[in-house]
């Protein structure tokens, strides 16, 4: 007996229709299939048009004669387009429109290969994960190739205006793991975000130095001042402390407020303190930048050194030695200072930075380094670009 419809179960309806992976590859297959088939249309009809004859054809307007076909693969993000006929000329000199010259790849899988490797994947890794994608495995110097092709952007970034409208630049640095001949060594990078009035952050540039040194920062501050960041809009410069930086920025930035990263130095001050004593120090010394005015926080700051400098006077000089440019975020709009009183906001990208980097140990060479770190600061400055900070845009 023929069941009706209200007999039928899902597992009847289920038996119908193939395993999903099965068509999932056959729509796959016919994707491509039809793509070849659209290809070569178009290539029939391009050559018909740049000779100004068919085949066949007897005219006066004839540009040339055909010459057969020649046969390549085309790589797709639909996969792989195999044995594609190009029509030839005699003349050698017909190139179809529809194909890139001598480009075998779209960009939409170059585009795949690139996040790829942004993403933190190892060139061979990448291969492997796009392999089923893209039915072909790609080869480790193809992956490299293609990563390349970041270096003109990266170029340009380096190179771009930056302007005069920030009125908070942080500077700080952070080390990875670069491969040399002799083995993997550190490298540190140089990282220079702005903020401006309107609450719109970017991070700004980055240079690989060996050093923190004087020489190596001033370089990159002129850098940033040749690009146009003269400085004349600047309320507060936030820094790590880096004595070589402060050099730097007395030939640079000389008459721009300083403020000390209030992270970095509770850390220099736990470094200090025994570990039995680390809480209860440290929470008196942070009470210090939740006050109100300056004046409040010079009184809080005197009153936790008179209860510590006995017990833990190293801890004590280390927070008195810059006070004064630890407080300077106090004279900026209330509703600023939790994001101007650290540089981690430059933290939170370098962890990003790290978090792509994990899985490839260490950096194959100085050019890597500088497309996985353009890569992670490119995406996070897109993300930023309509994204103010509020703290800019309300009135707390």
């Amino acid at each position: 007996m023929v069941k009706d419809l209200t007999q039928l179960t899902i597992k009847d309806y289920w038996k119908e229709v193939k395993e999903e992976d099965d068509w999932w590859g056959d729509l796959k297959q016919e994707v491509v299939r039809a793509l070849k088939g659209f290809l070569e249309t178009t290539m029939e009809v391009d050559i018909v048009e740049q000779l100004q004859a068919g085949k066949y054809w007897r005219t006066e307007l004839r540009r040339g004669y055909r010459n057969g076909y020649r046969c390549r693969s085309l790589l797709t993000e639909f996969g792989l387009v195999e044995c594609l006929k190009i029509p030839r000329d005699r003349d050698g000199y017909y190139q179809p429109a529809v194909l890139a010259r001598y480009q075998r790849r779209q960009r939409e899988v170059n585009h795949l290969v690139r996040e790829s490797f942004l993403a933190g994947v190892s060139t061979r890794r990448v291969r492997e994960v796009l392999a089923p994608i893209l039915g072909e495995t790609l080869s480790p110097q193809t992956v490299s190739r293609i990563a390349s092709s970041l270096d003109n952007e990266v170029r340009r970034y380096h190179s771009r205006l930056i302007g005069d409208g920030y009125c908070y630049l942080f500077l700080d640095g952070i080390t990875l793991k670069v491969k040399t001949v002799t083995g993997a060594k550190k490298r540190l990078v140089l990282c220079a975000y702005g903020i401006t009035p309107e609450g719109k952050r970017e991070l700004l540039s980055f240079c690989q130095a060996t050093a923190e040194s004087e020489a190596q920062w001033e370089a990159f501050l002129q850098n940033l001042y040749r690009r146009g960041l003269e400085g004349n809009n600047l309320s507060l410069i936030v820094t790590d402390g880096c004595p070589g930086l402060h050099r730097a920025l007395d030939m640079v930035y000389p008459y721009a407020k300083r403020q000390r990263c209030w992270a970095h130095k509770l850390r220099n001050v736990a470094s200090k303190l025994p570990r039995r004593i680390q809480e209860s120090c440290l929470k008196g010394a942070k009470s210090i930048y939740q006050a109100q005015t300056r004046q409040e926080a010079k009184k809080r700051f005197f009153e936790w050194a008179g209860s510590w400098r006995t017990i833990a006077p190293r801890a004590v000089s280390c927070l008195e030695d810059d006070i004064d440019e630890l407080l300077n975020f106090l004279a900026c709009p209330e509703q600023h200072w939790k994001k101007v009183r650290t540089t981690n906001v430059i933290e939170r990208a370098f962890r990003e930075v790290r978090r792509r980097t994990r899985p490839m140990s260490s950096f194959n060479n100085s050019a890597s380094v500088d497309r996985i770190i353009y890569g992670v600061i490119s995406h996070l400055n897109k993300n930023w670009k309509e994204k103010p900070l509020k703290e800019f845009t309300h009135n707390n």
